[in-house]
């Protein structure tokens, strides 16, 4: 069975190499988006060499690090399965032999593969010979950045799984998933890093998973969490996504209780 969900990673590569020119140009949009902020950020810090714990260098390697991390986690799941309920073709998809849900995660995984190799990898190169970037020489930081970073996706996936079952209370949820894609733009800390939000706000954040997406991993690899915290960094990863697996339980259970079919 398991050999049946990897073939749904191989042919949403492949559907999404049909749309790959979107994916150049792409590049180009977050290379001037990254370069926007790089000049933003130098124009704040002016003469001054850190602010709220981030060194110039540092904050120009964060940037480019979680709009390109950006490239990998982001996907449209919560759209799929909102036009799906609204359509009714998930009813057909119910009573086929495979859990919805992660065929959904799959999906998103392999846009997530095909988002990697052909636009956040070319993409980093770009940066990096268009702006001082220094990326880590340790291996070792290489090796957690990446797993924090399949964190990041799997958190970022659930949110918009979430967010689209909701469709199956409101109808259209529409506005829900705007609210939601700038939440997690503004909360994750990729316009903004965390630590320069107020202390009251970034208090509240840390109970949210938002900062379980691009801050904490891109702050793992930019140098500012000290090695002795890594472990707990990336352990409160895991336990946002342990913990998200229950709301999308419960709120899946009575989702197919209500099912009604409005398409024809």
């Amino acid at each position: 069975m398991m050999s049946a969900y990897i073939d749904f990673i191989r042919i949403r590569f492949l559907m999404m190499l049909a749309y790959r020119v979107n994916y150049y140009s792409g590049i180009v949009i977050y290379a001037i988006n990254i370069g926007a902020y790089y000049f933003l950020w130098q124009a704040i810090y002016g003469d001054k060499e850190s602010l709220a714990g981030f060194t110039v260098a540092q904050m120009t390697t964060y940037v480019a690090v979680s709009w390109m991390a950006r490239a990998f986690y982001f996907n449209n799941l919560d759209r799929e399965i909102a036009n799906e309920i609204r359509d009714g073709s998930v009813a057909v998809q119910l009573i086929r032999p495979y859990s919805y849900l992660f065929v959904k995660m799959m999906q998103g995984f392999g846009e997530g593969l095909f988002r990697m190799l052909l636009f956040m990898v070319p993409g980093m190169i770009v940066v990096c010979l268009l702006f001082p970037v220094k990326l880590p020489t340790d291996l070792s930081t290489w090796l957690i950045y990446l797993v924090m970073l399949f964190f990041s996706f799997l958190i970022n996936s659930q949110i918009n799984i979430l967010t689209g079952l909701f469709a199956f209370f409101v109808e259209n949820n529409e506005g829900m998933m705007r609210m939601k894609r700038v939440m997690v733009d503004l909360f994750s800390g990729v316009v903004v890093p965390i630590a320069f939000f107020p202390g009251w706000l970034s208090g509240i954040m840390q109970w949210l998973p938002f900062q379980a997406i691009t801050y904490l991993p891109s702050a793992v690899f930019t140098g500012r969490t000290p090695s002795n915290e890594i472990a707990g960094v990336l352990g409160l990863q895991v336990v946002w996504f342990l913990g998200l697996l229950l709301p999308i339980w419960f709120v899946w259970r009575t989702a197919r209780k209500r099912l009604f079919v409005q398409g024809g």
